[in-house]
C-alpha cells in the first residue's frame, strides 16, 4: 500500500470520526446547563458601561 492510499483511508475512516467527535464536544459544550449565566453577562460587555468617556466630559456637553 503506498503512502497516498494509506493516508487517503485514514482521512476517511478515523479522521472524520475525530472531526466529528471534536465538532459534537465543542456543540454540546457550548449548550452545557451551566453556561448561560456566563454567555448572558458577556453579551452585556459592550453596555455595561453607560457613561460617557472622559474626553467627552472635559470638553462639556455643548457641542453636543
Amino acid at each position: 500500500m503506498n503512502t497516498y492510499s494509506f493516508l487517503r483511508e485514514l482521512a476517511d475512516s478515523w479522521v472524520l470520526l475525530a472531526m466529528f467527535l471534536f465538532f459534537a464536544g465543542v456543540i454540546l459544550w457550548a449548550f452545557r446547563p451551566g453556561s448561560t449565566k456566563v454567555y448572558a453577562a458577556v453579551a452585556k460587555i459592550p453596555l455595561g458601561d453607560d457613561t460617557k468617556p472622559k474626553s467627552m466630559t472635559d470638553k462639556g456637553d455643548d457641542h453636543v
